[in-house]
């Protein structure tokens, strides 16, 4: 019986598959290919707050989506987004900075 070790440690895995999918031209998608485009914007954990199971969960699935996409053929474009929590994450940056007596200016 094999025995699996205690802890995942993705780099005895990946670097493998990683290799062969810049090999196989993965990541490059053909603009002349006759199949559809396909975007994902990944917008960006706010400044305020640290990465939680949400986006974990979130990105995984888009690269799951993205790579899945890219086999197929598809020209696939996945874009880091803009802060998806503008409003919010301005009114903890102020109240942070005043408790230090500052302000955003």
């Amino acid at each position: 019986m094999t025995e699996f070790e205690k802890s995942y440690r993705p780099e005895t895995l990946e670097e493998q598959w990683y290799a062969r999918w810049e090999e196989s031209g993965y990541f490059k998608p053909d603009p002349q290919a006759p199949h559809h485009s396909y975007c994902i914007v990944i917008p960006p954990p706010n400044v305020t707050g640290s990465l939680h199971m949400g986006h974990a969960l979130n990105i995984t699935i888009q690269d799951i989506l993205s790579r899945w996409k890219r086999m197929k053929g598809c020209k696939v474009l996945w874009l880091p987004g803009t802060d998806h929590a503008g409003i919010a994450t301005h009114n903890v940056v102020e109240r942070e900075l005043s408790k230090e007596g500052l302000d955003r200016h």
